[in-house]
């Protein structure tokens, strides 16, 4: 059951940088692929949110990191603040930011065969493959 749309808000490690968004279902989702695990040194966890409620306050830049993809950071402590697609401007906040992942549950993992043993999520959630999220990103961009 979804819950009521709210306004969540959070901060990078040194708090120079503050987000406030909303989310209807703070539905947790992981990335596996090797640029999110060299970003992150782990799978990077974004939280669903509302799109165009993003707001974002004090030093924050992006990184191009491929030709779909650009990731935020602080650029006072370096951590890391979202995953955004360039097709169409959304960025996918890290749930690290906001208390308690925003409340979220895993709902969704990106690139799961790429995932190593050590990193697994426990629970019972969809995987998605290289394969499978390459056509879902594609479908996304309406390249498919």
């Amino acid at each position: 059951m979804d819950k009521a749309r709210r306004t969540i808000e959070g901060r990078c490690l040194c708090g120079a940088v503050t987000l406030r968004v909303e989310t209807e279902n703070p539905r947790l989702r992981a990335c596996h692929c090797d640029m999110c695990r060299q970003h992150t040194s782990g799978a990077f966890i974004s939280v669903d949110t509302v799109p165009g409620t993003l707001v974002v306050k004090g030093p924050a830049q992006s990184y191009r990191s491929s030709e779909w993809a650009e990731r935020g950071f602080c650029s006072t402590c370096g951590s890391t603040l979202w995953y955004g697609t360039v097709h169409d401007g959304m960025r996918h906040p890290a749930a690290g930011l906001f208390d308690n992942a925003a409340g979220g549950e895993m709902k969704m993992e990106f690139f799961a065969d790429q995932c190593p043993q050590g990193y697994r999520l426990a629970g019972d959630h969809t995987r998605l493959s290289t394969e499978e999220t390459i056509a879902m990103f594609e479908g996304a961009e309406g390249d498919a």
